[in-house]
């Protein structure tokens, strides 16, 4: 039986599921189209052996909140792949840590969209990322 995890007021599980999405997560989400918040409680499979966040989840984690906002923050939504994604970490999460990952869209043209995110526990900020996708064909 799964353990039950502990969201904040308004959080639902995501709108769409895939196998890595439930293997990485369970991921929650407030808001919709270009406002979505993505959000992650840090459980063990997420931390390294001192209870540490690994970075590569929390790039995931990124990558699924620029993906979503880029995607549906267009009517109709938009196919895109991620072309290049950088993320720098300024802080750590830990085990039990509410994470959220707030997207900044800057820019979406025909073929390219360009945006920033945010990730934090409370107020702290612990990385910032910038990805460009590509239009899918």
């Amino acid at each position: 039986m799964a353990e039950e995890v502990t969201v904040p007021a308004g959080f639902v599980p995501l709108f769409r599921k895939s196998t890595l999405l439930e293997t990485l997560g369970p991921f929650y989400s407030k808001g919709s189209g270009g406002e979505v918040v993505i959000g992650l409680r840090a459980a063990e499979k997420h931390a390294n052996l001192r209870g540490i966040v690994h970075g590569g989840v929390l790039a995931s984690l990124a990558d699924i909140a620029l993906g979503y906002v880029t995607a549906f923050g267009a009517d109709p939504p938009r196919p895109f792949v991620t072309v290049s994604l950088t993320i720098n970490y300024t802080n750590a999460a830990k085990l039990g840590d509410w994470i959220e990952a707030r997207v900044d869209w800057i820019r979406t043209g025909k073929t390219m969209s360009f945006a920033n995110c945010y990730l934090t526990v409370g107020e702290t900020p612990i990385a910032h990322a910038s990805a460009v996708f590509s239009a899918a064909s």
